[in-house]
């Protein structure tokens, strides 16, 4: 039988009738659980992500395991790429409601001990320039992002016991203006954190990593400059700078184009990265004195955790 409204119901009868903004996404979550609907309980549910979505969407039955299938269903696409708009835009949707989880305080926890962001590194090690990638890569950013932007030590403890640093950082290295953001600020998060500046500085390889990265970034911006990525490179140099041996390191290794006003310009509207960068060449002048050329290995920097 039809849902319509009979034309005998007056128009506040109809009203009554009509289902509220909550049941429409009581019906959007059951839907989930239905491949014939998903598709479009997805791109509703996307645009729904207030305070109390998360906990609905993660303890009702079956809703995590249809997101997963989503994510899992485009594994095939991204090797060889073959990903399209429309495979993008639906699993990109399914993302989006996973880092509404993740941003959740009630749901944050079990979204990590089921340990669900490693379903996402898979696209951000893919390489494809295509708009479909891109969009894809970012929305994965965003849910890693979404979760470091918590400041929670138990979200930095999961993350270094995955491979998000280096996938940054790849990312950092090759990506397009937005997806070097979210990348570098992701590693700036994990440096904040005491676990994660001693995780980067504790061997020579990956503190090297890391600066050699940031050094390319900064010879990048100097070419084409963006201050909102500027802002996150300078503060990683300044953690890292935090670290002693770090900071004896960077002493030897800082680009010039951070000492010798290269972004002055970039750099006129913001007074707290010209701040961070003012701190960041006081705290590297003791180290003025070093031997040019010295290797960053002969001054303590391998493991620098010791």
């Amino acid at each position: 039988m039809s849902a319509q409204p009979s034309p005998c119901m007056n128009p506040q009868q109809q009203q009554q009738q009509q289902p509220t903004e909550q049941e429409k996404v009581y019906q959007w979550i059951n839907e989930l659980a239905h491949p014939d609907t998903r598709e479009t309980a997805l791109l509703e549910l996307s645009k729904k992500r207030e305070t109390d979505l998360a906990p609905m969407l993660w303890n009702s039955f079956g809703t995590a395991c249809a997101l997963l299938q989503e994510i899992i269903n485009i594994y095939p696409s991204i090797a060889p790429p073959t990903l399209t708009a429309h495979q993008s835009n639906r699993v990109c949707n399914a993302l989006a409601l996973l880092q509404c989880v993740a941003s959740h305080p009630e749901t944050r926890t079990a979204f990590l001990q089921a340990q669900i962001p490693l379903y996402l590194y898979p696209f951000l090690s893919t390489t494809s320039k295509t708009r479909p990638f891109e969009y894809l890569r970012l929305t994965s950013l965003g849910v890693i992002g979404a979760l470091v932007k918590t400041d929670e030590q138990e979200v930095i403890t999961f993350l270094l016991t995955t491979e998000i640093v280096p996938l940054c950082l790849t990312i950092m290295d090759s990506g397009s203006e937005l997806s070097k953001t979210v990348a570098t600020f992701i590693i700036q998060k994990i440096l904040l954190d005491e676990s994660g500046l001693s995780y980067i500085c504790q061997t020579y390889e990956r503190f090297s990593h890391v600066a050699i990265t940031l050094g390319k970034m900064v010879i990048q911006l100097s070419k084409e400059p963006c201050a909102r990525l500027l802002k996150h490179v300078v503060r990683c140099y300044l953690r890292l700078s935090d670290n002693t041996r770090a900071r004896k390191a960077l002493g030897q290794c800082l680009p010039d184009q951070l000492r010798d006003g290269t972004f002055t310009q970039c750099l006129q509207d913001d007074k707290s990265t010209k701040q961070w960068l003012q701190m960041l060449i006081k705290n590297l002048e003791p180290n003025s004195a070093q031997p040019p050329g010295a290797d960053p290995r002969q001054i303590g920097m391998s493991p620098l955790g010791s």
